[in-house]
């Protein structure tokens, strides 16, 4: 904790920026998961407001946060992935 404490602010600043995108991967994560389930109720409507938002969530996923969203959407037991292109 002492070390923490005494490193520069710049420094501290690097250390958060790996949480700041575990934290926003997990989100993607999330809404991708919620919106999947939204898809596969038994009710027409739903099952339509789930895959626009299913889809939507996909054009909006950061390419650079893919690989660690679809980490999340395994951990979650999520069926859908995202691609990654480069």
């Amino acid at each position: 904790m002492r070390r923490f404490i005494s490193q520069p602010v710049h420094d501290r600043h690097n250390l958060s920026r790996p949480l700041a995108r575990w934290q926003s991967a997990r989100t993607w994560a999330r809404l991708i998961r919620e919106a999947e389930s939204l898809w596969r109720v038994n009710v027409r409507e739903l099952q339509h407001l789930g895959a626009l938002e299913l889809g939507q969530l996909h054009l909006e996923t950061p390419q650079a946060l893919r690989p660690e969203v679809n980490r999340w959407l395994f951990r979650f037991g999520a069926l859908t992935r995202l691609a990654h292109h480069r």
